[in-house]
């Protein structure tokens, strides 16, 4: 692994402006051209990457974040064309744009002594401009256009080169250059009365760069020796690591030492389809009842540094490609969370988490067992995804702070919880009714701590909401809207079989839709169908529910969730469930020979609150479904899963679920639904 930072110009290829005169205007003459602001300018950053060497073939991967001076939209008064009525000019007022650029990029280069020649590719992301008004002569109701953020459907990326020198053992320095093309930054400006203009900007740079490195070397434990006593390294005896010690043979202290870092990553790519169902009607968030296939895929990096005793820092790049099946609508329990909600054609980066996770021990002696993975099932951490090998305290507290998921604390269940390894429907990984904050790829920033006694965890949490209900972005003003979190498990054992249970609660406290209030207004107005945004005002919207897991045998286990929410208010983050109760079993492929398989079966039913029947009869639509009517019935799913093993990192697994009445309708359905999961994973 290694760490470091760049410094460098960027040289735009394309640096003229224009608002092209669409609908509404019906001539090129009406096009305006505003005096182009983009400039050569400096980029800053920093990085961090892994490589792997065999011979004098080196190949690897890096991720980065840098800042890039000089893309900006147009300010300022500007002359019209002839054909514009005086006074001829008009004013542009651009808010800030995105001046960064991230990337995910493969390198492969050859090593010669201490020199190091590599070729680079990847995708990108940032560069996009920020919203804009447009006022045309001295202005009025008509002449004022609005234009939110820049969008794309085109593939962002970098391509380059570059030389490296390793001038001490653990030390290097770059040179790099870079072709970034952060594709098409287009607006599109609407004064409300079908009068349209378009901006395209092609955001394309040249990038050098020089940068330096630190590189953490082939050991990747702390030095010095640490002392454990005489204790095993887990309940079930794992020794942990994941290779790191390369069959070196150190002593059982080295090889409990912590790491220093840690590097993984995973692809999971989902194929979805289902054929032609009954259905009286098909409305705007329904499953077309003709039959629909969609392919959809996540692709994450996972870096881990630790920082002190106890501290480590995270970073999650992911690149997101394809949609989930009818793109993610047609049923409140959706079939597929494997894959972004936000569907795009060209695969897209977003640095998901970035997070800082502090473990303070309470043990006074001193006794330690590794950390906790939340997603194993033996509780015995080896090296793994956004967690540090290494021994804790058994009694101890961790405090997590900046961007993650909900879902990475609260609401875990060792059977049902990750769905690029086990169930894919929304049912089975979390509460159906828990309606957490995110934004609309399901992380959000936030604070957790946890408090994890002998038999006991306590955890509580304080999470931002979205701007506004599902929406893209999380609300910027800490305590202006967020949600908060507690939880409280118990562990046991029955008939000497491990399990727990878990009891959960939370508040929304932000701008939300009453749906009585919604329906009011729809009559009031003779506005139809109802819509949430016409009455959002302060409220707290509350649920809960019970969590638990269960061994029965070795290689078998039960999980159970059940929860409610307050139904009278609209879905926040989360998805169109008012109460929910979901099962299932999971057996591993232990139990017939085959270490590395899987097999699961499970059931939910869910329902809605009566003002939610009424406000989807009236033709509302909400987050995941929305018919156009409504013939209420609660929802019924089921899911079955085989999975294949091809070692410990790679699997395929098929998949099928049941939807008896989706979207709380028994006018459609039933739909049976077929999947083939690939994953593979470091």
């Amino acid at each position: 692994m290694y760490m470091g930072a760049s410094l460098g110009g960027a040289v735009p290829l394309h640096a003229g402006e224009r608002l092209q005169a669409t609908s509404g205007f019906g001539a090129p003459a009406f096009d305006l051209y505003p005096s182009g602001v983009t400039r050569p300018g400096v980029t800053v950053g920093v990085q961090a990457g892994y490589n792997w060497q065999r011979g004098p073939f080196v190949w690897g991967f890096e991720t980065d974040l840098s800042l890039l001076d000089g893309r900006r939209g147009p300010t300022g008064a500007y002359l019209t064309s002839p054909a514009y009525p005086a006074p001829p000019v008009f004013t542009l007022s651009s808010n800030s744009s995105a001046n960064f650029f991230a990337s995910i990029r493969g390198r492969v280069g050859y090593a010669w002594d201490r020199s190091l020649f590599y070729l680079t590719g990847g995708v990108a992301a940032g560069g996009a401009r920020g919203p804009a008004t447009l006022a045309l002569g001295a202005g009025g109701p008509d002449a004022i256009f609005y234009a939110p953020g820049s969008v794309s459907s085109r593939m962002k990326y970098a391509i380059g080169a570059g030389f490296e020198y390793a001038f001490a053992d653990n030390w290097s320095a770059r040179a790099e250059y870079l072709f970034l093309n952060q594709s098409l930054n287009t607006q599109v400006f609407d004064n409300g009365e079908s009068f349209i203009y378009v901006s395209r900007i092609r955001n394309e740079n040249h990038l050098l760069r020089f940068g330096i490195n630190y590189h953490f070397g082939d050991d990747n434990r702390i030095p010095g020796s640490i002392e454990y006593g005489s204790l095993q390294s887990g309940r079930n005896g794992h020794n942990g690591g994941n290779g790191h010690n390369g069959g070196k043979g150190e002593s059982a202290d080295t090889h409990d030492a912590p790491e220093l870092y840690s590097v993984h990553g995973q692809t999971t790519h989902v194929a979805q389809g289902y054929p032609r169902f009954r259905a009286l009607y098909d409305g705007p968030n329904s499953f077309p009842s003709g039959g629909k296939a969609n392919v959809g895929s996540t692709t994450n990096l996972f870096l881990g540094l630790r920082l002190w005793e106890g501290a480590a820092v995270y970073l999650n790049p992911e690149i997101d490609q394809g949609y989930g099946l009818a793109n993610s609508v047609g049923a409140a329990a959706y079939v597929n969370s494997a894959v972004a909600k936000v569907g795009r054609a060209a695969p897209y980066m977003r640095f998901q988490r970035y997070f800082l996770r502090q473990i303070i021990g309470l043990d006074e002696e001193g006794e330690r067992e590794r950390d906790p993975d939340q997603g194993s099932r033996s509780e015995v951490l080896e090296s793994t995804q956004n967690q540090i090998s290494g021994k804790v305290d058994k009694n101890r507290i961790v405090v997590t702070l900046g961007k993650f998921a909900v879902g990475d604390v609260f609401d875990d269940n060792v059977y049902a919880h990750d769905p690029t390894t086990g169930f894919l429907n929304f049912a089975f990984n979390t509460m159906g009714a828990f309606d957490y904050a995110a934004d609309a790829w399901g992380y959000t920033y936030g604070l957790a701590a946890e408090w994890k006694q002998d038999w006991w965890t306590a955890r509580g949490g304080v999470f931002q909401l979205p701007t506004t209900p599902n929406g893209f972005d999380i609300e910027p003003q800490i305590f202006r809207q967020f949600m908060g979190v507690v939880e409280f498990e118990a562990r046991y054992d029955l008939f000497d079989q491990p399990g727990a249970i878990k009891f959960l609660a939370y508040g929304d406290n932000g701008y939300i839709s009453k749906i009585d209030d919604v329906i009011r207004y729809a009559y009031l107005a003779g506005d139809f169908p109802p819509r949430f945004d016409t009455a959002r005002g302060r409220a707290v919207k509350t649920g809960g529910g019970i969590n638990i897991k269960q061994q029965i045998v070795p290689n078998l286990g039960f999980f159970l969730r059940a929860s409610m929410a307050d139904g009278r208010y609209e879905t926040v983050a989360y998805t169109d469930v008012d109460r929910q109760l979901s099962m299932g079993v999971v057996a591993a492929g232990a139990f017939w020979g085959r270490d590395d398989d899987e097999i699961g079966v499970a059931g939910a039913l869910g329902g809605l609150h009566g003002d939610r029947v009424r406000y989807f009869g009236l033709g509302g639509t909400s987050v995941y479904i929305g018919d156009g009517a409504l013939s209420y019935a609660g929802e019924k799913n089921m899911e079955a899963y085989y999975k294949i093993g091809f070692g410990k990192n790679i699997d395929a697994t098929f998949d099928y679920q049941l939807l008896v009445n989706p979207a709380h309708n028994s006018a459609r359905g039933p739909i049976n639904i077929f999947g083939l999961r690939l994953r593979a994973a470091f």
